[in-house]
Protein backbone atom coordinates (compact mmCIF):
# COMPACT_ATOMS: atom_id res chain seq x y z
CA UNK A 1 0.00 0.00 0.00
CA UNK A 2 1.29 3.08 -1.12
CA UNK A 3 2.33 5.68 1.54
CA UNK A 4 -0.21 9.02 1.59
CA UNK A 5 1.84 12.27 1.82
CA UNK A 6 -0.24 15.86 3.01
CA UNK A 7 -0.61 17.88 -0.39
CA UNK A 8 -2.85 20.67 0.50
CA UNK A 9 -6.60 18.97 -0.08
CA UNK A 10 -8.22 16.98 2.92
CA UNK A 11 -9.27 13.88 2.32
CA UNK A 12 -12.82 13.21 0.82
CA UNK A 13 -15.25 14.90 3.42
CA UNK A 14 -18.33 12.60 4.78
CA UNK A 15 -20.70 15.79 2.98
CA UNK A 16 -19.59 14.48 -0.74
CA UNK A 17 -21.05 11.41 -0.06
CA UNK A 18 -24.01 9.74 -2.33
CA UNK A 19 -26.90 9.35 -0.33
CA UNK A 20 -28.97 6.13 -0.85
CA UNK A 21 -32.49 8.02 -0.55
CA UNK A 22 -34.76 10.82 -2.30
CA UNK A 23 -34.30 12.18 -5.57
CA UNK A 24 -30.71 10.69 -6.24
CA UNK A 25 -32.53 7.09 -5.22
CA UNK A 26 -35.28 7.72 -7.80
CA UNK A 27 -32.71 8.70 -10.35
CA UNK A 28 -30.78 6.22 -10.28
CA UNK A 29 -33.88 3.13 -10.38
CA UNK A 30 -35.11 5.30 -13.14
CA UNK A 31 -32.08 5.01 -15.22
CA UNK A 32 -32.19 1.15 -14.14
CA UNK A 33 -36.07 0.20 -15.65
CA UNK A 34 -34.66 2.34 -19.01
CA UNK A 35 -31.75 0.73 -19.69
CA UNK A 36 -33.22 -2.91 -18.70
CA UNK A 37 -36.29 -2.11 -21.04
CA UNK A 38 -33.69 -0.73 -23.75
CA UNK A 39 -31.36 -3.63 -23.12
CA UNK A 40 -34.40 -6.35 -23.66
CA UNK A 41 -35.54 -4.61 -26.78
CA UNK A 42 -32.12 -4.81 -28.87
CA UNK A 43 -31.25 -8.27 -27.31
CA UNK A 44 -34.88 -9.40 -29.14
CA UNK A 45 -33.56 -7.53 -32.10
CA UNK A 46 -30.56 -9.61 -32.43
CA UNK A 47 -32.28 -12.54 -31.87
CA UNK A 48 -35.14 -11.82 -34.33
CA UNK A 49 -32.22 -10.86 -36.75
CA UNK A 50 -31.35 -13.99 -39.24
CA UNK A 51 -27.67 -13.14 -39.28
CA UNK A 52 -24.99 -12.49 -36.43
CA UNK A 53 -25.22 -8.53 -36.54
CA UNK A 54 -22.25 -7.89 -34.67
CA UNK A 55 -23.99 -3.99 -34.19
CA UNK A 56 -26.43 -5.18 -32.23
CA UNK A 57 -24.54 -7.26 -29.99
CA UNK A 58 -22.42 -4.78 -29.22
CA UNK A 59 -25.02 -2.41 -28.33
CA UNK A 60 -26.83 -4.96 -26.20
CA UNK A 61 -23.59 -5.91 -24.69
CA UNK A 62 -22.51 -2.02 -23.61
CA UNK A 63 -25.91 -1.41 -22.61
CA UNK A 64 -26.02 -4.67 -20.11
CA UNK A 65 -22.43 -3.09 -18.75
CA UNK A 66 -24.38 -0.09 -18.62
CA UNK A 67 -26.91 -2.01 -16.39
CA UNK A 68 -24.17 -3.53 -13.99
CA UNK A 69 -22.59 0.52 -13.18
CA UNK A 70 -25.92 1.82 -12.19
CA UNK A 71 -26.97 -1.09 -10.30
CA UNK A 72 -23.48 -1.31 -8.50
CA UNK A 73 -23.98 2.92 -7.75
CA UNK A 74 -27.37 2.20 -5.89
CA UNK A 75 -25.07 -0.72 -3.55
CA UNK A 76 -22.42 2.28 -3.53
CA UNK A 77 -24.59 4.39 -2.21
CA UNK A 78 -25.74 2.65 0.55
CA UNK A 79 -22.68 0.84 1.27
CA UNK A 80 -21.43 4.46 1.82
CA UNK A 81 -24.30 5.67 3.69
CA UNK A 82 -23.92 3.17 6.32
CA UNK A 83 -20.17 3.53 6.28
CA UNK A 84 -20.83 7.40 7.33
CA UNK A 85 -23.30 6.70 9.99
CA UNK A 86 -20.99 3.69 11.11
CA UNK A 87 -18.43 6.48 11.32
CA UNK A 88 -20.34 9.75 12.48
CA UNK A 89 -21.85 7.63 15.34
CA UNK A 90 -21.95 4.43 17.28
CA UNK A 91 -25.56 3.41 18.61
CA UNK A 92 -25.73 1.39 21.82
CA UNK A 93 -23.45 -0.75 22.93
CA UNK A 94 -20.70 0.03 20.56
CA UNK A 95 -20.37 3.86 21.81
CA UNK A 96 -17.39 4.16 23.63
CA UNK A 97 -17.17 2.95 27.13
CA UNK A 98 -13.45 4.80 28.31
CA UNK A 99 -12.96 7.97 26.61
CA UNK A 100 -9.23 8.14 28.66
CA UNK A 101 -7.97 5.38 26.64
CA UNK A 102 -9.87 6.21 23.45
CA UNK A 103 -8.17 9.83 23.71
CA UNK A 104 -4.94 8.14 24.21
CA UNK A 105 -5.23 5.68 21.47
CA UNK A 106 -5.75 9.61 18.84
CA UNK A 107 -2.64 10.86 21.03
CA UNK A 108 -0.76 7.28 19.96
CA UNK A 109 -1.58 7.76 16.20
CA UNK A 110 -0.46 11.47 16.08
CA UNK A 111 2.86 11.48 18.73
CA UNK A 112 2.77 7.79 19.90
CA UNK A 113 3.24 9.42 23.66
CA UNK A 114 1.76 7.32 25.27
CA UNK A 115 2.05 7.36 28.72
CA UNK A 116 3.25 3.73 30.33
CA UNK A 117 0.45 4.23 33.22
CA UNK A 118 -2.20 4.30 30.42
CA UNK A 119 -1.50 0.03 30.40
CA UNK A 120 -4.99 -0.64 28.71
CA UNK A 121 -4.68 -2.56 25.13
CA UNK A 122 -0.56 -1.94 25.30
CA UNK A 123 1.42 -5.43 25.85
CA UNK A 124 5.15 -6.13 25.81
CA UNK A 125 5.82 -5.95 22.16
CA UNK A 126 4.96 -2.39 22.07
CA UNK A 127 1.62 -3.05 20.10
CA UNK A 128 -1.54 -0.92 20.86
CA UNK A 129 -5.17 -2.53 20.79
CA UNK A 130 -7.96 -0.46 18.68
CA UNK A 131 -10.73 0.73 20.64
CA UNK A 132 -13.72 -1.55 20.76
CA UNK A 133 -15.76 0.82 18.61
CA UNK A 134 -13.29 0.84 16.24
CA UNK A 135 -12.21 -2.44 15.82
CA UNK A 136 -16.56 -2.91 15.21
CA UNK A 137 -16.21 0.40 12.54
CA UNK A 138 -14.07 -1.92 10.51
CA UNK A 139 -15.82 -5.17 11.17
CA UNK A 140 -19.21 -3.13 10.25
CA UNK A 141 -17.29 -1.49 7.05
CA UNK A 142 -15.90 -4.72 6.04
CA UNK A 143 -19.46 -6.50 5.93
CA UNK A 144 -20.99 -3.74 3.54
CA UNK A 145 -18.30 -4.51 1.19
CA UNK A 146 -17.36 -8.03 1.39
CA UNK A 147 -20.09 -9.99 0.00
CA UNK A 148 -19.20 -13.39 1.39
CA UNK A 149 -18.76 -12.17 4.79
CA UNK A 150 -22.38 -10.01 4.93
CA UNK A 151 -24.19 -13.16 4.02
CA UNK A 152 -22.08 -15.85 5.89
CA UNK A 153 -22.72 -16.36 9.77
CA UNK A 154 -19.70 -14.64 11.88
CA UNK A 155 -18.71 -15.54 15.18
CA UNK A 156 -16.01 -13.96 17.04
CA UNK A 157 -13.55 -15.72 19.31
CA UNK A 158 -11.19 -15.40 22.04
CA UNK A 159 -8.62 -18.49 21.94
CA UNK A 160 -6.85 -19.42 19.22
CA UNK A 161 -8.83 -21.89 16.93
CA UNK A 162 -12.62 -23.10 16.74
CA UNK A 163 -13.45 -26.49 16.51
CA UNK A 164 -17.28 -28.38 15.71
CA UNK A 165 -18.94 -31.76 16.88
CA UNK A 166 -20.89 -33.50 13.74
CA UNK A 167 -22.74 -36.28 14.16
CA UNK A 168 -22.28 -39.16 11.55
CA UNK A 169 -26.27 -39.66 11.57
CA UNK A 170 -26.13 -43.17 11.88
CA UNK A 171 -28.73 -43.36 15.65
CA UNK A 172 -30.78 -46.47 14.98
CA UNK A 173 -34.50 -47.14 15.66
CA UNK A 174 -37.32 -49.67 15.46
CA UNK A 175 -40.91 -50.32 15.81
CA UNK A 176 -41.54 -52.11 18.78
CA UNK A 177 -45.05 -53.73 20.23
CA UNK A 178 -46.64 -52.94 23.64
CA UNK A 179 -44.32 -55.71 25.45
CA UNK A 180 -41.80 -56.27 22.89
CA UNK A 181 -38.14 -56.23 24.23
CA UNK A 182 -36.15 -52.95 23.18
CA UNK A 183 -32.76 -54.00 22.37
CA UNK A 184 -29.99 -51.86 21.98
CA UNK A 185 -29.54 -49.81 19.19
CA UNK A 186 -26.74 -47.98 16.60
CA UNK A 187 -25.27 -45.14 18.79
CA UNK A 188 -23.79 -42.19 16.01
CA UNK A 189 -20.71 -41.67 15.84
CA UNK A 190 -18.62 -38.35 16.48
CA UNK A 191 -16.65 -36.48 13.99
CA UNK A 192 -14.47 -33.03 14.80
CA UNK A 193 -13.83 -30.23 12.04
CA UNK A 194 -11.37 -27.63 13.30
CA UNK A 195 -11.41 -24.45 11.28
CA UNK A 196 -8.23 -22.46 12.33
CA UNK A 197 -7.17 -18.79 12.08
CA UNK A 198 -4.93 -17.02 9.23
CA UNK A 199 -3.56 -13.29 10.22
CA UNK A 200 -4.01 -10.89 7.76
CA UNK A 201 -2.79 -7.67 7.82
CA UNK A 202 -2.42 -3.87 6.11
CA UNK A 203 0.75 -1.91 6.82
CA UNK A 204 -0.79 1.35 5.77
CA UNK A 205 1.27 4.64 5.84
CA UNK A 206 1.48 8.56 6.34
CA UNK A 207 4.20 11.32 6.58
CA UNK A 208 4.43 12.61 10.71
CA UNK A 209 3.54 16.11 9.10
CA UNK A 210 0.02 15.08 7.71
CA UNK A 211 -1.05 13.15 10.92
CA UNK A 212 0.29 16.17 13.14
CA UNK A 213 -1.41 18.50 10.24
CA UNK A 214 -4.63 16.55 9.17
CA UNK A 215 -8.20 18.24 9.85
CA UNK A 216 -9.67 14.62 9.57
CA UNK A 217 -10.23 12.00 12.21
CA UNK A 218 -6.54 9.96 11.83
CA UNK A 219 -8.83 6.73 13.42
CA UNK A 220 -11.12 6.99 10.62
CA UNK A 221 -8.70 7.89 8.23
CA UNK A 222 -6.63 4.52 9.18
CA UNK A 223 -9.68 2.19 9.03
CA UNK A 224 -10.69 3.30 5.88
CA UNK A 225 -7.24 2.32 4.76
CA UNK A 226 -7.38 -0.99 6.61
CA UNK A 227 -11.15 -1.99 5.37
CA UNK A 228 -10.39 -1.85 2.10
CA UNK A 229 -7.05 -3.48 2.07
CA UNK A 230 -8.60 -6.66 4.22
CA UNK A 231 -11.72 -7.01 1.99
CA UNK A 232 -10.22 -7.76 -0.77
CA UNK A 233 -7.78 -9.69 0.53
CA UNK A 234 -10.51 -11.76 2.66
CA UNK A 235 -12.68 -11.87 -0.73
CA UNK A 236 -9.74 -13.78 -2.25
CA UNK A 237 -8.92 -15.98 1.01
CA UNK A 238 -13.50 -16.88 1.61
CA UNK A 239 -14.08 -17.99 -2.27
CA UNK A 240 -10.03 -20.04 -2.85
CA UNK A 241 -8.16 -19.92 -0.14
CA UNK A 242 -5.63 -23.17 0.45
CA UNK A 243 -6.05 -22.87 4.69
CA UNK A 244 -2.52 -22.22 5.26
CA UNK A 245 -2.80 -18.84 6.99
CA UNK A 246 -5.72 -18.18 5.84
CA UNK A 247 -9.41 -19.61 5.57
CA UNK A 248 -10.77 -22.59 3.18
CA UNK A 249 -12.53 -20.79 0.45
CA UNK A 250 -16.11 -22.14 -0.40
CA UNK A 251 -15.08 -22.94 -3.91
CA UNK A 252 -12.58 -25.63 -2.19
CA UNK A 253 -15.34 -28.12 -1.02
CA UNK A 254 -17.14 -28.58 -4.06
CA UNK A 255 -16.49 -32.26 -5.55
CA UNK A 256 -13.71 -32.61 -7.55
CA UNK A 257 -11.88 -29.79 -5.18
CA UNK A 258 -9.59 -29.82 -2.80
CA UNK A 259 -10.87 -30.07 0.19
CA UNK A 260 -14.08 -31.77 -1.05
CA UNK A 261 -13.42 -34.64 1.64
CA UNK A 262 -12.95 -32.50 4.46
CA UNK A 263 -16.20 -31.88 5.70
CA UNK A 264 -18.06 -34.93 7.37
CA UNK A 265 -21.35 -34.46 5.42
CA UNK A 266 -19.20 -34.31 2.02
CA UNK A 267 -18.70 -31.76 -1.04
CA UNK A 268 -20.68 -29.39 -2.15
CA UNK A 269 -22.11 -31.01 -5.16
CA UNK A 270 -21.64 -29.63 -8.25
CA UNK A 271 -24.49 -29.95 -11.08
CA UNK A 272 -22.47 -30.23 -14.40
CA UNK A 273 -22.97 -27.65 -16.98
CA UNK A 274 -23.30 -29.09 -21.09
CA UNK A 275 -20.99 -26.63 -22.54
CA UNK A 276 -17.45 -25.56 -20.93
CA UNK A 277 -18.15 -21.70 -21.54
CA UNK A 278 -22.71 -21.39 -22.14
CA UNK A 279 -24.87 -21.48 -19.41
CA UNK A 280 -28.16 -22.62 -20.61
CA UNK A 281 -31.24 -21.71 -18.97
CA UNK A 282 -32.47 -25.01 -18.14
CA UNK A 283 -29.49 -25.54 -15.97
CA UNK A 284 -30.22 -22.81 -13.51
CA UNK A 285 -33.82 -24.42 -13.03
CA UNK A 286 -31.87 -27.89 -12.16
CA UNK A 287 -29.47 -25.77 -10.34
CA UNK A 288 -32.42 -24.16 -7.95
CA UNK A 289 -34.51 -27.30 -7.65
CA UNK A 290 -31.43 -29.52 -6.65
CA UNK A 291 -31.53 -27.77 -3.56
CA UNK A 292 -34.30 -29.63 -1.05
CA UNK A 293 -36.98 -26.79 -0.61
CA UNK A 294 -36.64 -27.03 3.13
CA UNK A 295 -33.25 -25.19 2.89
CA UNK A 296 -33.99 -22.80 -0.09
CA UNK A 297 -35.77 -20.40 2.50
CA UNK A 298 -32.49 -18.02 2.34
CA UNK A 299 -30.81 -19.18 -1.20
CA UNK A 300 -29.48 -16.74 -3.26
CA UNK A 301 -27.03 -17.14 -6.27
CA UNK A 302 -23.26 -15.66 -5.97
CA UNK A 303 -21.96 -15.21 -9.68
CA UNK A 304 -19.55 -12.74 -11.05
CA UNK A 305 -20.39 -9.69 -13.35
CA UNK A 306 -19.25 -11.21 -16.21
CA UNK A 307 -21.99 -14.38 -15.90
CA UNK A 308 -24.42 -11.86 -14.31
CA UNK A 309 -23.98 -10.45 -17.52
CA UNK A 310 -24.98 -13.87 -19.74
CA UNK A 311 -27.52 -14.68 -17.28
CA UNK A 312 -29.47 -11.21 -17.93
CA UNK A 313 -30.21 -12.49 -21.66
CA UNK A 314 -31.36 -16.25 -20.83
CA UNK A 315 -35.38 -16.81 -20.94
CA UNK A 316 -37.38 -19.73 -19.93
CA UNK A 317 -39.80 -21.75 -22.21
CA UNK A 318 -42.72 -18.84 -22.59
CA UNK A 319 -39.88 -16.51 -23.35
CA UNK A 320 -40.03 -14.49 -20.38
CA UNK A 321 -36.63 -13.43 -18.85
CA UNK A 322 -35.52 -15.11 -16.01
CA UNK A 323 -33.66 -11.94 -14.42
CA UNK A 324 -35.82 -9.18 -13.15
CA UNK A 325 -33.93 -6.03 -11.66
CA UNK A 326 -34.70 -4.97 -8.23
CA UNK A 327 -36.89 -1.48 -8.92
CA UNK A 328 -36.80 -0.94 -4.34
CA UNK A 329 -34.25 0.87 -2.61
CA UNK A 330 -31.61 -1.77 -1.15
CA UNK A 331 -33.53 -4.95 -3.21
CA UNK A 332 -31.32 -7.25 -5.43
CA UNK A 333 -32.31 -8.62 -8.88
CA UNK A 334 -33.76 -12.01 -8.90
CA UNK A 335 -33.16 -15.05 -11.05
CA UNK A 336 -36.34 -17.71 -11.13
CA UNK A 337 -37.51 -15.56 -8.19
CA UNK A 338 -34.15 -15.87 -5.54
CA UNK A 339 -32.08 -12.95 -5.24
CA UNK A 340 -28.45 -12.58 -6.83
CA UNK A 341 -25.25 -11.15 -4.91
CA UNK A 342 -22.41 -10.28 -7.10
CA UNK A 343 -18.75 -11.76 -5.94
CA UNK A 344 -15.74 -10.28 -8.07
CA UNK A 345 -13.70 -12.75 -7.31
CA UNK A 346 -15.88 -15.32 -8.68
CA UNK A 347 -14.42 -17.57 -11.48
CA UNK A 348 -15.83 -17.00 -15.30
CA UNK A 349 -17.70 -19.65 -16.78
CA UNK A 350 -14.72 -21.05 -18.49
CA UNK A 351 -13.58 -25.01 -18.92
CA UNK A 352 -13.97 -26.81 -15.79
CA UNK A 353 -14.32 -23.63 -13.77
CA UNK A 354 -17.02 -22.96 -10.59
CA UNK A 355 -18.97 -19.63 -12.02
CA UNK A 356 -22.33 -19.70 -10.13
CA UNK A 357 -23.11 -20.59 -6.46
CA UNK A 358 -26.94 -21.35 -5.50
CA UNK A 359 -27.56 -21.57 -1.67
CA UNK A 360 -27.76 -20.29 1.59
CA UNK A 361 -24.93 -18.96 2.55
CA UNK A 362 -25.34 -17.99 6.28
CA UNK A 363 -25.99 -21.56 7.14
CA UNK A 364 -22.77 -22.97 4.83
CA UNK A 365 -20.22 -21.13 5.40
CA UNK A 366 -18.75 -19.72 8.78
CA UNK A 367 -16.26 -16.59 9.22
CA UNK A 368 -14.53 -16.65 12.33
CA UNK A 369 -12.78 -13.02 14.03
CA UNK A 370 -10.20 -13.72 16.89
CA UNK A 371 -11.11 -10.89 19.21
CA UNK A 372 -9.67 -7.71 18.77
CA UNK A 373 -7.47 -5.36 15.88
CA UNK A 374 -3.93 -4.61 16.44
CA UNK A 375 -2.06 -1.38 16.08
CA UNK A 376 1.40 -1.44 16.07
CA UNK A 377 2.76 2.29 15.69
CA UNK A 378 5.91 2.27 13.62
CA UNK A 379 7.90 5.88 12.72
CA UNK A 380 11.34 4.44 12.61
CA UNK A 381 11.97 1.91 9.53
CA UNK A 382 10.83 4.38 6.97
CA UNK A 383 11.36 7.55 8.05
CA UNK A 384 9.72 10.14 7.63
CA UNK A 385 6.58 7.71 7.48
CA UNK A 386 4.80 6.61 10.04
CA UNK A 387 3.48 3.07 9.11
CA UNK A 388 0.70 1.38 11.08
CA UNK A 389 1.07 -2.07 11.15
CA UNK A 390 -2.92 -3.42 11.48
CA UNK A 391 -3.30 -7.06 12.01
CA UNK A 392 -6.28 -8.80 12.19
CA UNK A 393 -6.96 -13.25 12.86
CA UNK A 394 -9.40 -14.29 10.61
CA UNK A 395 -10.51 -18.11 9.40
CA UNK A 396 -13.30 -19.62 7.84
CA UNK A 397 -14.49 -23.16 6.20
CA UNK A 398 -17.84 -24.16 5.41
CA UNK A 399 -19.41 -25.47 8.14
CA UNK A 400 -22.60 -27.30 6.21
CA UNK A 401 -22.14 -28.01 2.71
CA UNK A 402 -26.16 -29.38 2.29
CA UNK A 403 -27.38 -25.86 2.11
CA UNK A 404 -25.17 -24.74 -0.67
CA UNK A 405 -24.86 -26.31 -4.68
CA UNK A 406 -22.85 -25.41 -7.31
CA UNK A 407 -22.69 -24.92 -11.02
CA UNK A 408 -19.34 -26.37 -12.73
CA UNK A 409 -18.43 -26.01 -16.50
CA UNK A 410 -17.97 -29.12 -18.59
Amino acid sequence: MKPIHLIGAAPRALCGLVRAEGDDTRALFAQLNAAVTEMRSKHEQALASKVDDSVLNEQVDRINAEISKIEEAITKANTELAAARLGDSLPGDMEPTDPEYRAAFNAHFRKGDVSAALSVGTDAEGGYLAPVEWDRTITGALKEISPIRQHAQVITTSTAGFKRLYSDRTIGSGWVGETAARPETATPGVSELTFGHGEIYANPAATQAFIDDAAVNVERWLADEVNTEFAYQEGIAFLSGNGTNKPFGILTYVTGEANAAKHPFGAITAKAATSATDIAADELVDLVYSLPSSRRAGARFFMNNGTMSSVRKLKDGEGNYLWQPGYQDGEPGRILGYATTEIEGMPDAATGAIPMLFGDMRMTYLVIDRVGTRILRDPYTNKPFVHFYTTKRVGGGVQNPEFMKALKMA
